[in-house]
């Protein structure tokens, strides 16, 4: 309630007319929907809290089923806004599916997991409980909304709490890592350095090896490669591919399979996929996808027109300094310097008019929910609403996260709100719906 009384006075500083101060009773005001909104999202938070959980679990598949439909449906009659076709339009009202789908995914996964014969450890498990998160990411990604397809990764939260190992994740963020690394620096170096350290490994690892010897040679290897790469990168690239494949061959010699497979393995995948992040970006994404990407990685390849969003954006932030300029003295706010600032950019407005206190303060609200979620969670008898638990704050996670990170520049551009702040029919009906249904299931496990 805090945080949608936070937004709501965001979103009136925004829209703030000095002439209309009763804005928000006008309808035909971005403000008067907002107003509207947050009424009917409390009507359905109040609503879920009469309906026994039970039948969330029982009618999973068909409200999953039905989420499905309204997001084919979408894409043959929908209407299209902004390059996107995501919205159903009733009489000048619009509703987006996608936001209501993670709800129904989220109930959807949290069913298939409490059923006594599932496991996320085995394969079967694994793959159908990504099947179904994956099933609405195709569809929304062809509408095209990548932001909103994001978010679908919720479910990742769940499988690490239901004992996914470890190894799974951190090798994928490490694949993430080294995207991130190879449109930073290049994905020649990024290969070089993969393969540099697959080597690390395997010297240090041969049976019987003198580690002083060692040591010398792999100083050796860095110093002459690197050199090598200063002059031209592909000589780099050789000397360091020979000495991995010559000391993959000693391994295979001395019978280490193991060693040589995982090795190996790792560095082949490393370089394949370092090398294609270019090539994906490059060759697959859009113009206005690309730039997104470079903005946020690579700045210096991006238009200035590009970065006028971002640069406005913690311009606002920043001028907020400590304690800010107060409630609808927001100055960048008041004359529109920040496009898209009652949707996407909304925490821009927290810090130009609440400074750093405002925004602690949200980011403080937000760990507070997420805790208490996760608290609903963890003392819960019944591993459905554990699973639901553990979904909804996943969801929360990656709004919370990606939004306020791209505001300031950390994360890029992709377009999600944030939740209860940013304006929007459709998603404070949807986030409301998924803490109403939690609190009802706290009330009765």
């Amino acid at each position: 309630m805090s945080l949608l009384a936070i937004g709501w006075m965001m979103l009136y500083a925004v829209s703030y007319n000095p002439e209309n101060i009763y804005s928000f009773l006008d309808f035909g005001t971005i403000i008067g929907k907002q107003s509207m909104w947050v009424v009917v999202s409390l009507v359905v938070m109040i609503a879920s809290l009469t309906i026994d959980w039970k039948v969330w679990n029982t009618f999973a598949y068909p409200i999953y089923l039905i989420s499905m439909v309204s997001l084919i449906l979408v894409l043959l009659i929908g209407s299209e806004i902004k390059g996107a076709k995501s919205w159903f339009t009733f009489s000048g009202v619009g509703l987006q599916p996608s936001e209501f789908a993670k709800f129904a995914t989220a109930i959807a996964i949290s069913s298939y997991l409490s059923y006594y014969k599932s496991n996320v450890k085995s394969i079967k498990g694994f793959l159908i409980t990504s099947c179904l998160a994956l099933a609405p990411m195709v569809l929304i990604i062809i509408q095209p909304d990548p932001g909103s397809a994001l978010t679908f990764s919720f479910f990742l939260f769940l499988l690490y709490r239901r004992g996914m190992s470890a190894v799974y994740f951190i090798l994928g963020f490490s694949l993430i890592a080294i995207f991130i690394l190879s449109m930073l620096y290049g994905s020649m170096l990024i290969s070089i350095d993969a393969i540099l350290i697959g080597l690390l490994i395997l010297i240090f690892n041969l049976p019987n090896q003198n580690i002083r010897n060692s040591l010398l040679f792999v100083v050796g290897i860095f110093l002459m490669t690197f050199l090598l790469y200063r002059i031209n990168p592909y000589y780099g690239l050789g000397l360091s591919t020979a000495s991995f494949i010559l000391y993959l061959f000693f391994h295979i010699r001395a019978r280490t399979f193991r060693m040589a497979t995982l090795v190996g393995g790792g560095v082949l995948i490393s370089v394949i996929f370092g090398m294609g992040s270019t090539l994906v970006v490059e060759g697959l994404l859009k113009p206005h996808q690309q730039a997104r990407i470079y903005s946020w990685l690579r700045p210096d390849l991006v238009d200035s027109d590009r970065l006028y969003n971002l640069e406005q954006s913690k311009m606002a932030i920043g001028s907020g300094g400590f304690q800010g300029k107060g409630f609808l003295n927001g100055t960048m706010t008041k004359l529109n310097y920040v496009p898209e600032q009652t949707t996407d950019f909304i925490f821009s407005t927290v810090g130009e008019e609440q400074g750093f206190v405002g925004v602690l303060g949200v980011i403080l609200l937000f760990t507070l929910l997420l805790i208490r979620i996760t608290v609903i969670g963890e003392r819960a008898k019944s591993p459905f609403i554990q699973n639901y638990a553990y979904c909804i704050a996943g969801i929360f996670f990656i709004h919370v996260f990606i939004n306020i990170g791209m505001s300031m520049g950390l994360m890029p551009v992709i377009g999600i709100p944030l939740p209860f702040l940013s304006k929007g029919g459709s998603a404070l009906i949807g986030f409301t719906l998924m803490i109403g249904v939690l609190l009802k299931m706290d009330l009765e496990k």
